[in-house]
């Protein structure tokens, strides 16, 4: 019975110094998470820069170390069958690999900020291919190489970039609202100053039309004023005797007679 207890206390006790052994190495090796543009585009001639961070739980030490690789995707090339490494960095300094990248590449990045970008310079067609970007922050080095894929192009046929494209559209967006707000004002001006002339014509209208008010004429009777209408004066009113019968024992008969006032009005 003893030695059957003692077997089973020994394999509880491998069991859990093995399960403890994978947690404490697990929880070490931890992952690192590298990103990367995945396509790149570039005019032959210029200088371009390849950009690549990372992420990690740990802090940034010297023995971080950042290996960039080149694979050609040009089959007379001699980096096409494989990655090479043309570039790495480690404890603060940097590597060249290939040398045909010797003087080309350089490293601007800054591992302290996770930036681990380099720079070509001059890009040229035989840089046609994927560069892969590969950072260790140990205990972080379990982590997936980021990939960018380079296409060299002339500079007749280098897409023109999307933000040129956007502003035209803004500033065209802009101009057209302005002709349509001028555009709106000159009609209404021109409504408002049509409105306000047919108004004056109206009234100059009625008024011509309204009646003329009749002159009063003074009379001097007693200090006092009358108005009477204008219209045909009534000559004076003169008395003188008519002899009908023409002899001289007649009747004489007096009878009025009214003479006409032609003075003029």
């Amino acid at each position: 019975m003893e030695p059957k207890w003692s077997n089973t206390i020994c394999k509880r006790v491998l069991l859990t110094g093995f399960t403890l052994y994978v947690i404490l190495v697990t929880k070490r090796t931890s992952a690192i998470d590298i990103y990367a543009d995945s396509e790149v585009i570039m005019q032959n001639g210029t200088t371009g820069i390849l950009r690549c961070t990372f992420k990690s739980s740990e802090v940034v030490s010297s023995s971080t170390s950042v290996t960039w690789s080149f694979q050609s995707s040009q089959p007379d090339n001699k980096f096409y069958k494989a990655p090479y490494v043309i570039f790495y960095f480690s404890h603060g300094k940097g590597f060249h690999g290939a040398v045909e990248f010797k003087e080309k590449v350089q490293f601007i990045g800054d591992v302290n900020k996770r930036d681990v970008s380099i720079e070509l310079n001059p890009v040229q067609f035989s840089d046609n291919g994927t560069f892969f970007c590969d950072v260790k922050n140990p205990p972080d080095i379990m982590g997936t190489p980021a990939r960018t894929e380079l296409r060299v192009v002339l500079k007749e046929s280098f897409p023109q970039s999307n933000t040129a494209l956007i502003i035209g559209a803004v500033c065209g967006a802009l101009v057209l609202l302005v002709l349509v707000a001028v555009g709106a004002c000159v009609v209404m001006r021109v409504l408002h100053n049509r409105h306000d002339y047919e108004g004056c014509t109206s009234l100059e209208s009625v008024s011509s039309q309204a009646p003329q008010p009749r002159k009063k004429v003074e009379s001097g009777r007693e200090g006092s004023k009358s108005t009477i209408p204008l219209g045909p004066l009534q000559g004076p009113v003169i008395y003188a005797q008519l002899d009908h019968s023409g002899s001289k024992n007649s009747f004489h008969k007096m009878e009025p007679v009214v003479y006409a006032d032609i003075r003029k009005n």
